[in-house]
């Protein structure tokens, strides 16, 4: 059986932990919220009704991909061009390239923020099986020039988010939701989460500090995952909604 991901990439090593995931989740969350192109999630009313779910079944398609076979991978990929497809008819407009592309570039850069801070620094070659696996996910949902080295990414990545990011109603909008769905407590670790991951330009349109108060506990909830006391902290930073869901994605 033929699989869309190697089993030995360093891919399946990033989005089987439930850990990583949650990283990707907690940056995917500020750059969703500000994307000048926010519009087209509040388009449909699902984004600002439940910003959570929107931005899980984001994260889950890409999980899915990861670890799916080759043939169903690409049918999924193909499911998604759908989805959007169909979003666009009844707008009666398209959603521009650069908005898919800005998603993709941000799974890429986060699933090796979240390892790097979870796990250790990975090596350049490692970087560029994540673009070359992300890469594809584009190719095949249409997307043209999509980088071919990781240098090259780096370059573009920094690009897109200089022109596409724009903190305005739509941002502070979703962060209320964000705080109004989650309650205070886990909206505060949250923040310091997105402190701590997010690139400088989406922590300066945040307006967010330069230090995460929690980035000197990763250290001891490293420790904590060898006496498995990680499953507790879970269960007290996700909402229940979520937690067998993102349990669900520990596949290695």
């Amino acid at each position: 059986m033929t699989y869309f991901v190697d089993k030995n990439s360093i891919v399946r090593d990033i989005w089987g932990n439930s850990d990583t995931i949650l990283l990707i989740f907690a940056g995917a969350s500020a750059e969703f919220a500000l994307n000048k192109a926010v519009d087209w999630l509040y388009f449909t009313g699902k984004l600002p009704k439940d910003p959570l779910e929107r931005l899980f079944s984001t994260v889950s398609y890409a999980h899915d991909i990861v670890f799916a076979e080759r043939t169903k991978a690409l049918q999924s990929i193909g499911m998604m061009n759908k989805i959007h497809g169909a979003v666009e008819k009844k707008r009666g407009n398209t959603i521009p390239e650069w908005v898919y592309k800005d998603v993709l570039y941000m799974l890429i850069d986060y699933s090796i923020r979240s390892y790097e801070i979870l796990e250790r620094k990975l090596e350049p070659f490692e970087k560029q099986e994540v673009l070359n696996v992300f890469g594809e996910v584009g190719t095949r949902m249409g997307l043209n020039d999509i980088p071919k080295d990781f240098e090259t990414f780096k370059t573009e990545r920094h690009l897109h988010l200089k022109q596409d990011l724009y903190n305005g109603e739509f941002t502070q909008d979703l962060y209320k939701q964000y705080r109004n769905h989650i309650g205070f407590a886990r909206y505060y670790l949250l923040i310091e989460t997105q402190i701590m991951i997010c690139p400088k330009l989406v922590s300066g349109l945040l307006q967010l500090r330069k230090f995460s108060v929690i980035k000197p506990l990763i250290s001891i909830y490293k420790l904590s995952r060898l006496v498995k006391f990680d499953a507790l902290l879970k269960a007290m930073i996700l909402p229940s909604a979520y937690k067998s869901n993102i349990q669900a994605m520990n596949t290695i």
